[in-house]
């Protein structure tokens, strides 16, 4: 079934109607890029400029108050700071809502480990029950937080403000289909990881067969393969989901074609890898805050690994090693930098989000059709 229409002028509704006849509106002048439009199925209203197909990308960006012309990857960098700048407080708050349950369920986890494995007490089984009900709380709030980077980062690119609670109460009307494919896609993504994480496991134990190495190394390519593939299906997933109200299924289709678009640009301004550049920015800032405290612990447990012969006195020894240690402040400090600094990601891909949008071929190609 097409998709169903309704179209707000003057405080008038019209419809619900399908892309077609909006396009004989449209021909007719009775209906204007800055017009409010919704999906029938939507509760957030957009503008018509916003609707696929319906208008071209110049007039609908323009419509949102963006810049038409193409950012050098400088500027998409130069401008996701601007951004984060002078929204700080609020991208604050937002890293908040996740921050906060976080810290407070690794202090009961602290709590617990400090605590001798043969006095299971009540302190223990209480800060146990409080770290799970924290990491649940995460998990809730996590769509939240998602849908309203989103909305945030694209009010300010088009120079506009929005209250906190008004911006909580747009991201709110989006958690089910954020949270549905924040599941789908940190799924895969987990079980992409684990098979990377078996196929290591293969390489150490079948280290003395060539043929099992070989096995594993094509399994190995095989994985990357589908991580890779499975990477520009979802590049652009949070933006189509929230930005574009478009359903699971169609912010799948989407985010590829997104992502696959600008095929006659250099390689290096395609969509797809500017999206692999913030990527690996983003990755490389964490592995550093991450492994640089570590540095020294992870180079005994290489030691440990590469020195000890049975995997039980391995485990016996590591976990010694660890609850020696204790609570780590400065890794505490460093996660909570990481996730106040976390925003920058989910900004620099509405940014980008917006310029391939711009001159996507395959908006040119929608608009052709009418």
């Amino acid at each position: 079934m097409p998709e169903q229409w309704l179209i707000r002028v003057q405080g008038h509704e019209y419809g619900p109607v399908d892309l077609e006849t909006l396009r004989e509106w449209k021909r007719e002048a009775r209906v204007v890029p800055t017009n409010e439009a919704r999906r029938l199925d939507a509760d957030v209203w957009l503008t018509a400029a916003e609707i696929p197909g319906l208008f071209q990308p110049v007039q609908a960006v323009k419509a949102m108050g963006l810049s038409i012309s193409r950012r050098s990857f400088g500027q998409i960098l130069s401008e996701t700071f601007q951004i984060y700048r002078r929204h700080f407080f609020q991208f604050l708050c937002l890293a908040a809502l996740v921050a906060l349950p976080s810290a407070c369920g690794q202090l009961a986890s602290a709590l617990i480990e400090s605590v001798p494995n043969v006095d299971l007490n009540l302190r223990s089984l209480v800060a146990g029950a409080f770290a799970f009900c924290m990491l649940v709380l995460v998990m809730v709030l996590w769509p939240i937080y998602v849908g309203a980077i989103q909305i945030l980062s694209a009010e300010a690119l088009a120079g506009r403000r929005i209250g906190f609670v008004a911006l909580l109460n747009k991201s709110v009307k989006f958690w089910p289909r954020v949270a549905a494919l924040c599941i789908f896609v940190y799924g895969v993504f987990l079980l992409l990881t684990m098979f990377a994480l078996a196929i290591a496991l293969m390489l150490l134990v079948g280290s003395s067969s060539l043929v099992l190495i070989f096995f594993a190394l094509g399994l190995l390519v095989i994985q990357v393969w589908m991580f890779g593939r499975f990477f520009i299906k979802v590049l652009f997933w949070q933006q189509f989901a929230v930005l574009q109200g478009a359903g699971l299924a169609d912010s799948l289709r989407e985010s590829k074609n997104l992502a696959r678009s600008g095929r006659g640009l250099p390689w290096f301004q395609r969509p797809l890898w500017r999206g692999v550049f913030i990527v690996s920015i983003w990755a490389a800032f964490v592995l550093a805050i991450t492994l640089g405290p570590e540095w020294s612990t992870l180079r005994d447990y290489f030691k440990e690994l590469m020195t000890t012969q049975d995997p039980q006195a391995l485990l016996q020894k590591l976990s010694l090693t660890q609850q020696a240690r204790g609570f780590d402040l400065s890794a505490f400090a460093l996660g909570l930098l990481q996730k106040i600094l976390q925003p920058l990601l989910g900004i620099a891909f509405v940014v980008l989000y917006f310029d391939a949008r711009a001159s996507s071929p395959a908006e040119n190609s929608a608009d052709a059709e009418s």
